[in-house]
């Protein structure tokens, strides 16, 4: 069987880890068992997603704005 090498983090190892049935349960079994969404990645399923969540109140945005004028580039970038 023909085998490829990656690098993953720590966090990610320790999931493969924790998700593993036995001793004798191979990373590559765990994979094969894992659910991944099969639903393509498309601007009107983000879309679609968004609808769910609330809108923020305008005076969050307001905020928002005036936190924007304030933020302004240093005089010296280089300092």
């Amino acid at each position: 069987m023909a085998t490829k090498t990656s690098s993953i983090d720590l966090v990610a190892y320790e999931r493969l880890c924790s998700a593993r049935l036995g001793p004798r349960d191979s990373f590559s079994q765990v994979i094969r068992r894992a659910e991944w969404s099969q639903e393509s990645k498309t601007c009107g399923n983000l879309l679609s997603s968004l609808m769910g969540i609330p809108m923020a109140d305008e005076g969050v945005i307001q905020r928002l704005d005036a936190s924007q004028q304030l933020d302004l580039p240093p005089d010296n970038p280089w300092a």
